[in-house]
Protein backbone atom coordinates (compact mmCIF):
# COMPACT_ATOMS: atom_id res chain seq x y z
CA UNK A 1 0.00 0.00 0.00
CA UNK A 2 1.51 3.24 -1.06
CA UNK A 3 1.82 6.24 1.16
CA UNK A 4 -1.50 8.61 1.26
CA UNK A 5 -0.27 11.99 0.20
CA UNK A 6 -2.92 14.84 0.91
CA UNK A 7 -4.08 16.84 -2.47
CA UNK A 8 -2.18 20.14 -1.28
CA UNK A 9 0.81 18.43 -0.10
CA UNK A 10 1.15 16.46 -3.47
CA UNK A 11 0.75 19.62 -5.66
CA UNK A 12 3.86 21.54 -3.41
CA UNK A 13 5.67 18.93 -3.89
CA UNK A 14 5.31 18.97 -7.59
CA UNK A 15 5.66 22.56 -7.54
CA UNK A 16 8.93 22.14 -5.86
CA UNK A 17 10.15 19.44 -8.17
CA UNK A 18 9.35 21.00 -11.18
CA UNK A 19 9.12 24.77 -10.88
CA UNK A 20 11.25 25.44 -7.69
CA UNK A 21 14.51 25.96 -9.37
CA UNK A 22 15.05 29.56 -8.73
CA UNK A 23 17.60 31.54 -6.59
CA UNK A 24 15.47 32.15 -3.58
CA UNK A 25 14.55 28.26 -3.13
CA UNK A 26 18.06 27.54 -3.85
CA UNK A 27 19.69 29.48 -1.11
CA UNK A 28 16.72 27.73 1.08
CA UNK A 29 17.70 24.34 0.66
CA UNK A 30 21.04 25.25 0.86
CA UNK A 31 20.79 26.51 4.14
CA UNK A 32 18.35 23.14 5.15
CA UNK A 33 21.37 21.07 4.26
CA UNK A 34 23.36 22.90 6.19
CA UNK A 35 25.49 24.75 3.39
CA UNK A 36 24.14 27.82 3.49
CA UNK A 37 25.36 31.03 4.12
CA UNK A 38 28.34 30.89 1.96
CA UNK A 39 26.18 31.77 -1.39
CA UNK A 40 25.58 28.10 -1.90
CA UNK A 41 22.84 27.06 -3.83
CA UNK A 42 21.30 23.30 -4.97
CA UNK A 43 18.60 22.87 -6.79
CA UNK A 44 16.13 20.36 -6.48
CA UNK A 45 16.47 16.59 -6.30
CA UNK A 46 20.10 16.92 -5.46
CA UNK A 47 21.08 14.97 -2.79
CA UNK A 48 24.67 16.11 -0.88
CA UNK A 49 25.82 13.26 1.83
CA UNK A 50 29.46 14.56 2.52
CA UNK A 51 31.04 13.84 6.42
CA UNK A 52 32.10 17.58 6.10
CA UNK A 53 29.55 20.37 5.35
CA UNK A 54 32.55 23.32 5.77
CA UNK A 55 34.38 21.61 2.58
CA UNK A 56 31.51 22.95 0.54
CA UNK A 57 33.04 26.17 -0.88
CA UNK A 58 31.71 29.65 -1.44
CA UNK A 59 29.43 30.36 -4.24
CA UNK A 60 28.86 26.96 -5.05
CA UNK A 61 25.81 26.04 -7.46
CA UNK A 62 24.66 22.03 -7.07
CA UNK A 63 22.56 21.42 -10.12
CA UNK A 64 19.53 19.72 -10.55
CA UNK A 65 19.51 15.98 -9.09
CA UNK A 66 22.55 16.20 -8.54
CA UNK A 67 24.19 13.29 -5.83
CA UNK A 68 27.16 14.29 -4.24
CA UNK A 69 28.31 11.36 -1.42
CA UNK A 70 31.50 10.36 1.03
CA UNK A 71 34.35 12.81 1.28
CA UNK A 72 34.16 15.32 -1.47
CA UNK A 73 35.59 19.28 -1.58
CA UNK A 74 34.03 21.67 -3.44
CA UNK A 75 36.35 24.75 -3.81
CA UNK A 76 34.79 28.22 -4.16
CA UNK A 77 32.87 29.41 -7.52
CA UNK A 78 32.07 25.96 -8.61
CA UNK A 79 29.24 25.18 -10.58
CA UNK A 80 27.86 21.72 -10.98
CA UNK A 81 25.24 20.83 -13.52
CA UNK A 82 22.18 19.03 -13.61
CA UNK A 83 22.73 14.91 -12.77
CA UNK A 84 25.87 14.59 -11.94
CA UNK A 85 27.25 12.43 -9.39
CA UNK A 86 30.19 12.46 -7.66
CA UNK A 87 30.87 9.68 -5.40
CA UNK A 88 34.10 9.04 -3.31
CA UNK A 89 33.54 5.64 -2.06
CA UNK A 90 33.41 2.58 -3.86
CA UNK A 91 32.65 -1.41 -3.26
CA UNK A 92 35.64 -4.07 -3.05
CA UNK A 93 35.31 -7.54 -4.71
CA UNK A 94 35.21 -9.76 -1.85
CA UNK A 95 36.63 -13.19 -2.24
CA UNK A 96 34.69 -15.11 0.66
CA UNK A 97 31.51 -13.93 -1.07
CA UNK A 98 32.26 -13.99 -4.78
CA UNK A 99 30.42 -10.54 -5.32
CA UNK A 100 31.38 -7.08 -4.45
CA UNK A 101 30.23 -6.76 -1.02
CA UNK A 102 33.03 -5.57 0.93
CA UNK A 103 33.26 -1.69 0.98
CA UNK A 104 36.00 0.36 0.69
CA UNK A 105 36.24 3.30 4.25
CA UNK A 106 34.87 6.92 2.80
CA UNK A 107 38.27 8.11 3.83
CA UNK A 108 40.29 10.59 2.37
CA UNK A 109 42.29 8.54 -0.22
CA UNK A 110 39.24 8.60 -1.93
CA UNK A 111 37.98 11.99 -1.64
CA UNK A 112 37.42 13.96 -4.55
CA UNK A 113 38.24 17.52 -4.92
CA UNK A 114 36.74 19.58 -7.27
CA UNK A 115 39.13 22.85 -7.96
CA UNK A 116 37.97 26.43 -7.42
CA UNK A 117 36.27 27.82 -10.61
CA UNK A 118 35.40 24.69 -12.63
CA UNK A 119 32.29 24.03 -14.11
CA UNK A 120 30.78 20.46 -14.54
CA UNK A 121 28.25 20.41 -17.46
CA UNK A 122 25.20 17.98 -17.46
CA UNK A 123 25.71 14.47 -16.65
CA UNK A 124 29.35 14.78 -15.41
CA UNK A 125 30.66 11.45 -13.23
CA UNK A 126 33.76 11.50 -11.47
CA UNK A 127 34.94 8.90 -9.67
CA UNK A 128 36.71 8.43 -6.18
CA UNK A 129 40.00 9.68 -5.75
CA UNK A 130 39.93 12.45 -8.66
CA UNK A 131 41.61 15.84 -8.28
CA UNK A 132 39.42 18.36 -10.48
CA UNK A 133 41.88 21.35 -11.43
CA UNK A 134 41.60 24.79 -10.83
CA UNK A 135 38.68 26.75 -13.79
CA UNK A 136 38.05 22.98 -15.52
CA UNK A 137 35.52 22.43 -18.25
CA UNK A 138 34.54 19.23 -17.60
CA UNK A 139 31.45 18.62 -20.81
CA UNK A 140 28.34 17.27 -20.93
CA UNK A 141 28.24 13.81 -19.51
CA UNK A 142 31.94 12.77 -19.09
CA UNK A 143 33.85 10.10 -16.98
CA UNK A 144 36.58 11.48 -15.18
CA UNK A 145 38.30 8.96 -13.64
CA UNK A 146 41.76 10.19 -13.06
CA UNK A 147 43.44 13.67 -12.40
CA UNK A 148 43.28 16.89 -14.61
CA UNK A 149 45.03 19.84 -14.90
CA UNK A 150 44.22 23.52 -14.22
CA UNK A 151 42.51 25.33 -17.12
CA UNK A 152 42.27 21.76 -18.50
CA UNK A 153 38.77 21.21 -20.97
CA UNK A 154 37.98 17.72 -20.33
CA UNK A 155 35.67 15.20 -22.59
CA UNK A 156 34.23 11.79 -23.32
CA UNK A 157 34.27 8.20 -21.48
CA UNK A 158 36.90 8.17 -20.31
CA UNK A 159 37.44 11.68 -20.05
CA UNK A 160 40.52 12.85 -21.98
CA UNK A 161 42.11 16.79 -22.47
CA UNK A 162 40.42 18.50 -26.06
CA UNK A 163 41.56 21.52 -25.10
CA UNK A 164 42.57 24.17 -22.41
CA UNK A 165 41.46 27.48 -21.15
CA UNK A 166 43.58 30.82 -21.76
CA UNK A 167 43.51 32.37 -18.09
CA UNK A 168 44.31 35.53 -19.03
CA UNK A 169 41.80 35.55 -22.07
CA UNK A 170 39.53 33.07 -21.14
CA UNK A 171 39.25 31.94 -24.61
CA UNK A 172 38.96 27.99 -25.00
CA UNK A 173 41.66 26.83 -26.99
CA UNK A 174 41.10 23.24 -28.86
CA UNK A 175 43.81 20.82 -29.32
CA UNK A 176 44.01 19.73 -32.77
CA UNK A 177 42.02 16.01 -33.52
CA UNK A 178 44.50 12.91 -31.78
CA UNK A 179 47.19 15.75 -30.63
CA UNK A 180 46.94 15.89 -26.73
Amino acid sequence: MGIQMKPEMFEELTHYCNESDNGEDDRRRAEILGIGGREVMVAPGAIIRVPDKSKIGSRVFIGLYTYVNGPVTVEDDVLIGPHCSLTAGHHKFDPATQAFTARTNNDYDNSIVIGRGSWLAAGVTVTAGVRIGKANLICAHAVVTRDTPDYAIMAGIPARQKGRIDPETGEYIWFKEGKE
